[in-house]
């Protein structure tokens, strides 16, 4: 199971990276879950122009609820509010 948030190109990368780094040591509090994997795009072949993809994973469904509903992933949430206008989209997912 995973979290994943997608982000187009911002503004100020700069600026970006030095918010989501503080952004990221929220994200590593989060209890029960196995990690996290970045990825930064470095063009994007059509449609919106990504810059960074975040996916936060978890062993179970179980793992993903209980970590949902800790206060470390509602400081996630309220924190990943500043990047609303390059948020694209987020979602929950398995692997297949």
């Amino acid at each position: 199971m995973k979290f994943v948030a997608l982000y187009r190109q911002p503004e100020d990368p700069a600026a970006f990276d030095a918010a989501y780094a503080e952004h990221l040591k929220l994200a590593d509090a989060v209890p029960h879950t196995t990690g996290y994997t970045l990825t930064r795009f470095n063009r994007s072949l059509s449609g919106e122009t990504l810059y960074l993809m975040f996916e936060l994973h978890f062993a179970d469904r179980d793992a993903m609820k209980a970590a949902m509903n800790s206060p470390e992933m509602a400081a996630l949430g309220k924190d990943a509010q500043q990047f609303g206008p390059q948020t694209i989209s987020m979602a929950l997912g398995s692997e297949q």
